[in-house]
Protein backbone atom coordinates (compact mmCIF):
# COMPACT_ATOMS: atom_id res chain seq x y z
CA UNK A 1 0.00 0.00 0.00
CA UNK A 2 1.48 3.38 -0.95
CA UNK A 3 1.82 6.08 1.65
CA UNK A 4 4.27 8.07 3.75
CA UNK A 5 6.86 5.89 5.49
CA UNK A 6 6.02 5.56 9.21
CA UNK A 7 9.63 6.57 9.99
CA UNK A 8 8.84 9.99 8.48
CA UNK A 9 5.50 10.51 10.25
CA UNK A 10 2.62 8.53 11.72
CA UNK A 11 -0.46 9.64 13.60
CA UNK A 12 -0.23 8.95 17.33
CA UNK A 13 -3.12 9.22 19.75
CA UNK A 14 -2.43 10.66 23.18
CA UNK A 15 -5.35 9.37 25.22
CA UNK A 16 -5.80 10.80 28.69
CA UNK A 17 -6.03 8.04 31.32
CA UNK A 18 -8.73 10.11 33.06
CA UNK A 19 -11.21 8.99 30.38
CA UNK A 20 -12.75 5.53 30.34
CA UNK A 21 -12.95 3.81 26.93
CA UNK A 22 -16.35 3.99 25.25
CA UNK A 23 -17.85 1.27 23.07
CA UNK A 24 -20.70 2.74 21.07
CA UNK A 25 -23.57 0.48 20.06
CA UNK A 26 -24.27 -0.22 16.40
CA UNK A 27 -26.94 1.94 14.77
CA UNK A 28 -29.72 0.53 12.64
CA UNK A 29 -30.08 1.58 9.02
CA UNK A 30 -32.31 0.79 6.08
CA UNK A 31 -31.24 -1.68 3.37
CA UNK A 32 -29.90 1.06 1.05
CA UNK A 33 -27.56 2.43 3.72
CA UNK A 34 -26.40 -1.04 4.78
CA UNK A 35 -25.50 -1.84 1.18
CA UNK A 36 -23.58 1.43 0.81
CA UNK A 37 -21.74 0.67 4.07
CA UNK A 38 -20.82 -2.85 2.93
CA UNK A 39 -19.54 -1.51 -0.39
CA UNK A 40 -17.40 1.12 1.34
CA UNK A 41 -15.99 -1.38 3.85
CA UNK A 42 -15.09 -3.79 1.04
CA UNK A 43 -13.38 -0.98 -0.90
CA UNK A 44 -11.40 0.28 2.12
CA UNK A 45 -10.37 -3.26 3.06
CA UNK A 46 -9.28 -4.08 -0.51
CA UNK A 47 -6.99 -1.04 -0.72
CA UNK A 48 -5.58 -1.71 2.76
CA UNK A 49 -6.91 1.36 4.56
CA UNK A 50 -8.77 -0.77 7.14
CA UNK A 51 -8.46 -4.23 8.66
CA UNK A 52 -10.58 -6.36 10.95
CA UNK A 53 -10.31 -5.41 14.61
CA UNK A 54 -10.32 -7.84 17.52
CA UNK A 55 -11.22 -6.87 21.08
CA UNK A 56 -11.13 -3.09 20.59
CA UNK A 57 -11.09 -0.95 23.71
CA UNK A 58 -12.65 2.06 21.94
CA UNK A 59 -15.46 1.48 19.46
CA UNK A 60 -17.01 4.15 17.24
CA UNK A 61 -20.23 4.07 15.30
CA UNK A 62 -20.42 4.24 11.53
CA UNK A 63 -22.67 7.05 10.37
CA UNK A 64 -24.11 7.19 6.86
CA UNK A 65 -24.25 10.72 5.44
CA UNK A 66 -26.26 11.56 2.31
CA UNK A 67 -24.23 13.00 -0.56
CA UNK A 68 -25.05 13.61 -4.21
CA UNK A 69 -25.32 10.23 -5.89
CA UNK A 70 -25.26 8.06 -2.80
CA UNK A 71 -24.04 7.70 0.76
CA UNK A 72 -20.77 8.41 2.53
CA UNK A 73 -19.60 6.39 5.52
CA UNK A 74 -18.15 8.38 8.42
CA UNK A 75 -17.10 7.35 11.91
CA UNK A 76 -18.28 9.07 15.09
CA UNK A 77 -15.04 9.58 17.04
CA UNK A 78 -16.67 12.05 19.47
CA UNK A 79 -15.85 10.00 22.59
CA UNK A 80 -12.27 9.22 21.51
CA UNK A 81 -11.67 12.87 20.58
CA UNK A 82 -12.83 14.02 24.03
CA UNK A 83 -10.14 11.80 25.58
CA UNK A 84 -7.32 13.28 23.46
CA UNK A 85 -5.77 16.62 24.43
CA UNK A 86 -5.48 19.24 21.68
CA UNK A 87 -2.24 19.35 19.70
CA UNK A 88 -1.42 23.05 19.37
CA UNK A 89 0.78 22.67 16.28
CA UNK A 90 0.26 25.86 14.25
CA UNK A 91 -1.86 25.59 11.14
CA UNK A 92 -1.32 28.08 8.30
CA UNK A 93 -3.20 31.35 8.56
CA UNK A 94 -5.24 32.04 5.46
CA UNK A 95 -4.47 35.78 5.52
CA UNK A 96 -0.71 35.08 5.41
CA UNK A 97 -1.16 32.63 2.54
CA UNK A 98 -3.26 35.12 0.58
CA UNK A 99 -0.81 37.98 1.24
CA UNK A 100 2.09 35.80 0.06
CA UNK A 101 0.45 35.46 -3.37
CA UNK A 102 0.29 39.22 -4.00
CA UNK A 103 2.33 40.30 -7.01
CA UNK A 104 2.73 36.82 -8.48
CA UNK A 105 1.44 36.05 -11.96
CA UNK A 106 1.15 32.31 -11.45
CA UNK A 107 -0.36 30.42 -8.56
CA UNK A 108 -0.50 26.65 -8.37
CA UNK A 109 -2.07 24.28 -5.92
CA UNK A 110 -1.21 20.67 -5.33
CA UNK A 111 -4.15 18.43 -4.56
CA UNK A 112 -2.96 15.71 -2.20
CA UNK A 113 -5.63 13.15 -3.13
CA UNK A 114 -6.67 11.27 0.03
CA UNK A 115 -3.86 13.12 1.80
CA UNK A 116 -4.89 12.00 5.27
CA UNK A 117 -4.98 8.41 4.10
CA UNK A 118 -1.31 8.58 3.08
CA UNK A 119 -0.28 8.85 6.74
CA UNK A 120 -0.25 5.58 8.67
CA UNK A 121 -1.64 5.25 12.17
CA UNK A 122 0.94 4.52 14.86
CA UNK A 123 0.51 0.71 15.14
CA UNK A 124 -0.38 0.60 18.86
CA UNK A 125 -3.04 3.27 18.27
CA UNK A 126 -4.64 1.68 15.22
CA UNK A 127 -7.08 -0.42 17.28
CA UNK A 128 -8.39 2.76 18.95
CA UNK A 129 -9.88 3.77 15.59
CA UNK A 130 -12.16 0.71 15.63
CA UNK A 131 -15.66 1.12 14.27
CA UNK A 132 -18.69 -1.13 14.04
CA UNK A 133 -20.69 -2.13 10.97
CA UNK A 134 -23.18 -4.91 10.31
CA UNK A 135 -20.26 -6.87 8.77
CA UNK A 136 -18.09 -6.69 11.89
CA UNK A 137 -15.46 -4.59 13.62
CA UNK A 138 -12.75 -2.77 11.67
CA UNK A 139 -9.96 -0.32 12.43
CA UNK A 140 -7.89 2.03 10.31
CA UNK A 141 -4.30 1.33 9.23
CA UNK A 142 -4.15 4.93 7.97
CA UNK A 143 -5.15 8.22 9.55
CA UNK A 144 -8.91 8.62 9.06
CA UNK A 145 -10.91 11.83 8.82
CA UNK A 146 -12.64 12.87 12.01
CA UNK A 147 -9.81 12.26 14.47
CA UNK A 148 -8.78 15.12 16.70
CA UNK A 149 -5.30 16.43 15.84
CA UNK A 150 -5.29 14.81 12.37
CA UNK A 151 -4.96 18.28 10.84
CA UNK A 152 -1.91 19.01 13.01
CA UNK A 153 -0.27 15.72 11.97
CA UNK A 154 -0.94 16.50 8.31
CA UNK A 155 0.47 20.03 8.68
CA UNK A 156 3.62 18.60 10.30
CA UNK A 157 4.09 16.45 7.20
CA UNK A 158 3.54 19.44 4.88
CA UNK A 159 6.09 21.48 6.84
CA UNK A 160 8.63 18.63 6.76
CA UNK A 161 8.25 18.15 3.03
CA UNK A 162 8.23 21.83 2.07
CA UNK A 163 9.14 24.35 4.74
CA UNK A 164 8.01 27.92 4.15
CA UNK A 165 11.23 29.84 3.54
CA UNK A 166 9.93 33.30 2.70
CA UNK A 167 6.80 35.25 1.83
CA UNK A 168 7.47 34.69 -1.87
CA UNK A 169 8.27 30.99 -1.74
CA UNK A 170 5.67 28.66 -0.32
CA UNK A 171 3.64 25.61 -1.14
CA UNK A 172 0.19 24.90 0.20
CA UNK A 173 -1.34 21.44 0.07
CA UNK A 174 -5.03 20.70 0.35
CA UNK A 175 -6.76 17.42 0.90
CA UNK A 176 -9.57 16.02 -1.15
CA UNK A 177 -11.68 12.99 -0.41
Amino acid sequence: MPGIAPEVISHKLTISPAYKPVRQKRRSYDAERYEAMRTEVDKLQTIGFIREATYPVWLANSVMVKRPGGWRMCQDYTDLNKACPKDSFPLPRIDQLVDATAGHELLSFMDAYSGYNQIFMHPPDSEHTAFITDKGLYCYNVMPFGLKNAGATYQRLVNKSSPVTSATSWRFMTTCW
